[in-house]
């Protein structure tokens, strides 16, 4: 792995893990369905025209249209549209840190329902990952954490690891950012109706709003998508899904520095944990290089 991937990973991280910060100050000044079907209608846009520029075309095979419409709804409906009204009533850093274990929980469902091989290196991280939200867990409970907005933030989470198993190696066939922006649209659709049925649109003008909005839509929607792609074409998902292991750090740090959300102990202690399991199972995926 040379130092441009490693470059290219660390941003990656970055700008995934920080998204959780700008949808928090998003939701303080507007409806949260209402504006991320908005964010995804202008990010699938921009994808798709910038699909179309690089020679890419929307003639999808059958299993990448299946992809587009799986993950456009359990991806960018639900588990961020429950994430965005989740996160009205806790903290950034607790959304961030539960949305990072979905390579564990994808792990652990890889190995109940179809039977994947697990090695001694990934079930030490799969057992990391449950102390390490346990610890924080405990302690976030004990603080008095909203319930409703954890389980949201628990439930898209769930949908996310749900189609990330039963499409694996299904967006194979190129085209691979015009898949990406026909799955925003199809989000932005959904999380249309879902505003128009549950919520009364509501915005109050600020430049926060207005800053976290445009960071939001072009940086962690469309650039880090940009990002992970050539990251992946560069070194393997197997390795460019290495750096996960980041996102419980950088998504603590960035609301911490940003929002001065309030951290203790238990949540250092527990990032660290949740970061080593991720790295061990992600690790225990690669092979051997021939000597």
């Amino acid at each position: 792995m040379d130092i441009r991937a490693v470059f290219m990973g660390v941003a990656f991280a970055f700008m995934w893990s920080s998204a959780f910060t700008s949808a928090r100050i998003i939701v303080e000044y507007a409806s949260p369905l209402w504006a991320l079907s908005l964010r995804f209608l202008i990010s699938g846009l921009l994808g798709v025209l910038i699909a179309r520029l690089m020679g890419q075309t929307w003639a999808l095979t059958h299993n990448q249209w299946r992809a587009t419409i799986v993950f456009g709804l359990c991806q960018n409906a639900l588990y961020l549209g429950l994430n965005f009204v989740a996160m009205q009533t806790i903290e950034a850093s607790l959304a961030a840190i539960i949305a990072s274990t979905m390579p564990l929980l994808v792990a652990v469902a890889g190995w109940l329902f179809f039977k994947d091989k697990v090695k001694p290196l990934a079930l030490a991280g799969l057992i990391a990952g449950v102390i390490g939200v346990s610890i924080i867990m405990g302690a976030r409970l004990n603080g008095g954490v909203d319930i409703y907005g954890l389980g949201l933030c628990l439930s898209g989470v769930l949908a996310l690891t749900t189609a990330t198993l039963v499409l694996r190696g299904a967006t194979s066939g190129g085209n691979f950012l015009m898949v990406v922006g026909l799955q925003m649209l199809v989000g932005s659709f959904a999380l249309f109706l879902a505003a128009v049925f549950f919520e009364t649109p509501q915005v109050q003008m600020s430049t926060p709003l207005v800053l976290a909005f445009i960071y939001t839509t072009l940086v962690p929607g469309l650039a880090a998508t940009l990002v992970w792609f050539f990251l992946v074409d560069r070194i393997g998902a197997v390795k460019a899904a290495t750096f996960h292991f980041l996102n419980p750090f950088i998504g603590v740090a960035v609301a911490a520095v940003v929002l001065h959300e309030a951290l203790d102990w238990h949540d250092f202690l527990g990032v660290a944990i949740i970061a080593f399991g991720i790295l061990a199972v992600q690790l225990s995926k690669q092979k051997p290089t021939p000597s």
